[in-house]
């Protein structure tokens, strides 16, 4: 699915990592730039993803700027954990679909270098969203396609809505 992202990051030089406190997503905490926030607590914020996979696509961030999961301390890994659950959770009742993807990169394929956990409802491509000539399930080849094809940039209104409908699942 994200295999476009990773082949970017394959061959990247080593001082291309580094720990930017002004990052953006250190930026959405200290509310410099604009984000659909959905949960925040004392050392974390999930916000809406920019460019979702799917409706509902939700990064769970540490509020302290850490470059690597393997660094996190243990008690902000404990929240962010306890936090991927709670938004987990309130995106399944929100969106009535209990699948989910949860994906945390480190370095590799991770193209914000701030930690942070993707947690994606899963696809709900089915034989009604197929023109009436095909009967036969989706490959997953064509699934990863479709999904591709059809990502589009949140949209700011309907980022308001779906933060209010998932905030009101929490």
């Amino acid at each position: 699915m994200t295999s476009f992202l990773i082949q970017a990051h394959e061959n990247r030089p080593a001082s291309a990592w580094n720990n930017d406190a002004e990052c953006v997503f250190c930026r959405i905490v200290r509310n410099e730039s604009p984000a659909a926030r959905v949960f925040e607590n004392e050392l974390v914020i999930a916000i809406l993803d920019i460019l979702p996979l799917r409706k509902g696509h939700t990064l769970v961030i540490p509020k302290a700027h850490h470059s690597r999961l393997s660094e996190l301390p243990p008690q902000l890994a404990a929240a962010l954990g306890e936090a991927v659950t709670k938004v987990a959770h309130a995106l399944t009742l929100a969106l009535d679909n209990t699948a989910l993807n949860v994906v945390c990169n480190q370095e590799y394929a991770q193209a914000v270098p701030h930690v942070h956990y993707h947690v994606i409802p899963a696809p709900t491509f089915g034989k009604q969203t197929l023109p009436a000539a095909e009967t036969a399930p989706l490959t997953q080849k064509e699934m990863h396609r479709r999904e591709f094809e059809g990502r589009t940039e949140l949209d700011e209104d309907e980022a308001t809505v779906l933060a209010k409908q998932i905030c009101s699942k929490l």
